[in-house]
């Protein structure tokens, strides 16, 4: 681990006559997103290494079956101004307060810029791993697991669905509805845009793949704070469910339409207002039931009015749900 960044591992493969004399005309190759010569560079750096830890230069041969070790960097990665908080840690768990902006694990523009790169930093802990994910713009909890012969018990309280999940969302508010209420749907990726979801019109006859409960426990002029509960965890779940009822979240920059591409500069002043509030469990290596609480809180929005909300499930289809 480097500056909290654990190496990534590409295995040599077994080969009766080797194709590349060299490691370097091998990585050249196959990873080509990086250039030759910047292989040779962070070769002649240290920073491409052996089982053993030792530096492998440019000109080191290649070795059938041998393990290779190098960490990702980025040249310019945007800074993220904001901190998260350690709420809970003992020698099995770590519950971190993730603020807005701030993805959880390294990957597309940001490494060291990501939650988990910045505890294992910070706190030295390189078997640090994150039970379950949440999205970059969303705040809240995150789950971690300190040892990795607890991750698997731990992990398994998410496959199988042991874990309840407290989110709240500002939205604008709908006085004609009756809360709570269940929003039920088949959630997939939209065609249109690899990084959005859509749920499927109803003539597709797709049969729900997600489910999320949903209640409204404050208003404030147009607005309204609701508390939801996801039972499944489909990518982008709470957005698509929120907006399928004609209530998008405040902030949200890809639901109803795109209002920043990805790799666009983030506007700090417009989070998505969206909270993961509380997770709840019992411990499946202790036996004992485990609630924390996010301290964050949600600002609500000034003014314009939002429009009139709108139940777009009836008319929901390719075109308009993959709108850009």
């Amino acid at each position: 681990m480097r500056d909290g960044v654990s190496p990534s591992c590409v295995a040599l493969p077994r080969l009766r006559h080797s194709p590349w004399p060299t490691l370097l005309d091998f990585l050249a190759e196959r990873l080509p997103r990086v250039s030759r010569d910047e292989w040779a560079q962070r070769m002649a750096s240290g920073e491409v290494v052996d089982d053993a830890g030792q530096p492998l230069p440019p000109h080191a041969p290649y070795r059938h079956g041998a393990r290779v070790y190098y960490w990702r960097t980025l040249p310019q990665e945007p800074d993220i101004p904001f901190q998260a908080q350690v709420l809970f840690r003992d020698e099995r768990l770590l519950v971190a307060d993730k603020p807005h902006f701030l993805p959880v694990t390294p990957g597309g523009r940001y490494v060291r810029q990501s939650l988990l790169v910045r505890l294992k930093h910070a706190l030295n802990l390189p078997d640090l791993s994150p039970l379950h994910r949440i999205d970059r713009e969303t705040a809240g909890l995150v789950v971690f697991s300190l040892r990795p012969q607890d991750r698997d018990a731990y992990q398994r309280l998410f496959r199988e669905r042991r874990v309840h999940k407290t989110y709240e969302a500002i939205a604008p508010a709908d006085a004609h509805r009756r809360w709570p209420l269940t929003r039920r749907s088949h959630i997939l990726e939209c065609e249109a845009a690899f990084y959005k979801m859509r749920e499927a019109a109803p003539h597709e006859g797709r049969p729900p793949n997600s489910e999320t409960h949903i209640d409204c426990i404050e208003q404030r002029g147009p607005w309204a704070l609701y508390r939801l509960h996801p039972v499944t965890g489909r990518r982008h779940q709470l957005r698509v469910h929120m907006q399928g009822l004609g209530l998008p979240i405040v902030g949200d920059q890809f639901y109803p339409v795109v209002r920043r591409q990805p790799g666009e500069p983030e506007d700090f002043a417009t989070p998505l207002r969206l909270l993961a509030r509380a997770i709840a469990f019992d411990d499946p290596v202790t036996g004992e039931h485990r609630c924390f609480v996010s301290q964050r809180q949600l600002d609500w929005p000034a003014t314009p009015e939002p429009t009139e909300p709108r139940d777009h499930s009836a008319t929901l289809g390719l075109q308009n749900a993959c709108d850009t």
